[in-house]
């Protein structure tokens, strides 16, 4: 057979859309269509022989072009062959579907579905009291069960509770603390939402903060929580924006839902002014960052002013935050000030007077799992701007403003924005069906049954199914280690941040004794963290410690899955508490290590801790800066987003290029320095340190930005250089 021909008949049976309908008639997607094809076309290709009947068909296609013997068609059951060959799943493509058929959530809980519940919706902004009336119903049931989406929030209802002599059991990923000395289980629990059990019955149910059931990571429970919980009452509390998908979800199972509309207790106001400078600053301000740098810089620049601040940030223990919130809501304390990220949006009590956004642009990942830069939403900012003025604090107003002038107008385009209704609720494969996958497909790995669960998955118009990124990492690192399928998916979805190596590497490491059989000990876990740890140095320190104590909670939380093999808790939850006190003197003297870093870092170096968050970019950073700069301009932008930390600074040649010189001098509107501050690429500090680079290179000629006489003799220097 010639093989020019049989390559040419092989492409065109590629391309004939009838086989390619075909192949997803036979469960070959359009991606594993692609992948099956260069196979077949590698085996039939490379092979020094083919079976006797393919080389017929094959014969008659090329000899005949495909008049009146064969035709291209008749490779398909050929084709069909080795595809199951090399995709095993497609032989059982029937029962996979079925397993992956999530079309009907409601029928996963047969024990909800038994009772008829009556759903009662508490609808309303930050500091509405919505949350306080279900938690009133709570206390005054025989038995209830409080979901909340913090360690922090399950703590404090676990704390009303008892204080109002209603024992009640905590239950978070990590502990669980009976009321009862006996450890006998008290009638009531306060839990994280993932920990809430849809066997036990209960006479109402707490569900907070339901709008979190769209999160793309999360969302999966508050659908279970929200259709599974065995409870005669069902309280959910949360934005206005999630009552027509809740109300939908309750139709698919027959139940009704009450809704129950609340007002802001005290009233918040959006000042016509920016702060515009630190120096502007007055007790009870809180200023909003959405990164750690911020957070350094600007809490170095109060307390160059004389003035103390708290600081909070989302990585802190919630013991740190805790003493952090204690510290700033203290009037007999100095600290009068606040810098925190979005952490504050819920799970802490603060008196705050006056919110100060210092960005309105923060880092996220979109639903396809990479991360972006963009505008705060509106949901974001109402929960945010409501920590304002909280009911039965000192301050009976709440206000609310931007750091810098033209952010005040976006800001109040966001926060008079309607917040778009909530419309899908996340879902999640359970064990139990990756198990049956593992079944079929007893050779693929979990990272595959994953990715082939999800891409057979149907799911109607009111779900989505939740990103599984992070399950894919920890699946893929711990692959080569020997598990079975029920642990390995156990220590895939510990609740770790995949950015922080020292966590990850600890996992791969608990794993890893884990197989062999032997238990994780105290003194095994010491010698891994290099407990005792001192007090932080630096920034960097600081940040190891927040590591190191997330290495804990990793422990904790596996120990309650595996008590055999993680025995110590006690032991564990023990030093926890100590290194929680030693973070917190770091943070109260957060300036100081600030300082610290930025002596011993290189000269020149604007940031203190490089974050490392790789941001795709968004059809608004293009809009940004195409106006005046073109080109050159998305150049500099794709270097200020792309280049992380440290690096953007030691860019500035990239950066020059593509800026003029009064881009960095000006901080009018419309230059390029005042979009990038807007869009929270440069801080104030970094602009300034640019500038006085620039002007300090300028006046040394180093990048050829001198004068035309420079110029001249530079060309004839390079003239001679040639003669």
């Amino acid at each position: 057979l010639s093989t020019g021909e049989v390559l040419k008949n092989l492409n065109k049976f590629y391309k004939r859309k009838e086989i390619q309908r075909l192949g997803a008639e036979n469960g070959l997607d359009a991606r594993l269509f692609y992948q099956a094809f260069i196979s077949f076309r590698k085996y039939i290709m490379e092979s020094s022989s083919v079976s006797a009947d393919l080389h017929i068909i094959l014969n008659d296609i090329c000899c005949d072009a495909g008049k009146y013997l064969g035709h291209v068609d008749d490779l398909f059951p050929f084709f069909l062959r080795h595809a199951k060959q090399i995709f095993p799943m497609l032989d059982c493509m029937d029962d996979l579907r079925k397993i992956s058929d999530l079309r009907l959530p409601p029928n996963w809980y047969p024990d909800a579905r038994a009772i008829q519940r009556k759903i009662i919706f508490h609808a309303g902004p930050t500091n509405s009291g919505k949350t306080y009336h279900a938690i009133q119903r709570f206390l005054s049931a025989k038995s209830g069960i409080y979901c909340g989406p913090l360690k922090l929030l399950a703590h404090e209802i676990f704390q009303k509770s008892n204080d109002a002599n209603v024992p009640c059991d905590l239950l978070t990923g990590e502990e669980r603390v009976y009321a009862n000395e006996d450890a006998r289980q008290a009638p009531h629990i306060a839990c994280t939402i993932e920990m809430c059990s849809t066997n036990t019955p209960y006479e109402v149910a707490v569900i907070d903060e339901i709008q979190m059931i769209r999160d793309p990571a999360r969302g999966w429970a508050w659908t279970r929580a929200l259709l599974g919980l065995c409870a005669e009452e069902i309280h959910v509390c949360g934005e206005p924006a999630a009552i027509d998908l809740v109300t939908e979800l309750m139709y698919t199972t027959g139940e009704e839902v009450e809704v129950r509309n609340y007002k802001r207790l005290t009233p918040l106001t959006v000042l016509d002014y920016a702060l515009e400078s630190l120096d502007n600053l007055q007790p009870g301000d809180c200023i909003v960052c959405f990164s750690k740098n911020d957070i350094y810089s600007v809490s170095r620049q109060i307390e160059a002013r004389g003035l103390e601040c708290a600081v909070i940030y989302g990585s802190l223990p919630p013991g740190t935050k805790l003493e952090q919130a204690k510290k700033f809501n203290d009037p007999d304390d100095p600290c009068k000030i606040l810098v925190a990220t979005d952490a504050i949006g819920m799970g802490l009590n603060l008196c705050i007077k006056r919110i100060i956004f210092n960005s309105i642009v923060k880092p996220t990942v979109n639903e396809k799992g990479e991360k972006e830069i963009d505008s705060i939403t509106t949901s974001q900012a109402l929960q945010i701007a409501g920590r304002a003025g909280r009911y039965g604090s000192s301050f009976k107003q709440g206000e609310v403003t931007t750091m810098h002038r033209d952010d005040l107008v976006q800001l109040k385009e966001i926060l008079n924005d309607s917040v778009p209704p909530v419309k899908a609720a996340g879902l999640h494969p359970t064990p139990e069906q990756i198990e049956m996958f593992a079944y079929h497909l007893p050779d693929a790995t979990l990272s595959n049954l994953i990715d082939i669960f999800v891409s057979l998955s149907q799911v109607d118009g009111l779900y989505f199914v939740c990103n599984i990124d992070d399950f894919k990492f920890l699946a893929d690192m711990i692959q080569h280690i020997p598990l079975n399928l029920r642990s390995r998916y156990v220590f895939c979805t510990a609740p770790l941040n995949r950015k922080e190596p020292f966590v990850c590497t600890t996992l791969l490491k608990f794993a890893r004794q884990f197989s062999r059989n032997e238990p994780l000990t105290f003194d095994w876990l010491c010698r891994h963290t290099k407990w005792p740890l001192a007090a932080p140095k630096n920034i960097k320190e600081l940040v190891h410690l927040e590591a190191v104590h997330d290495v804990f909670d990793l422990y904790l939380w596996l120990s309650y899955r595996f008590m055999d093999m993680f025995p110590d808790a006690v032991l564990v939850r023990d030093i926890q508490k100590k290194l929680d006190d030693i973070i917190q003197i770091g943070v109260c003297n957060i300036t100081r290590l600030i300082r610290a870093s930025q002596s011993a870092a290189a000269p020149g170096t604007a940031e203190v801790v490089s974050e490392d968050f790789p941001l795709s970019r968004t059809k608004r950073d293009a809009r940004v800066v195409s106006d005046r700069h073109g080109a050159r301009s998305t150049e500099a932008l794709s270097i200020a987003v792309g280049v992380p930390g440290e690096r953007r600074v030691k860019n500035l040649k990239a950066y020059r290029s593509a800026a003029r010189q009064e881009d960095l001098k000006s901080h009018g509107r419309g230059s390029l320095a005042n979009r990038l501050l807007r869009e929270g690429l440069l801080t104030q500090e970094m602009l300034r340190q640019l500038e006085s680079e620039w002007q300090n290179q300028h006046r040394n000629g180093r990048y050829g930005l001198g004068s035309k006489r420079d110029d001249q003799n530079s060309s004839k220097e390079t003239g001679k250089k040639k003669k």
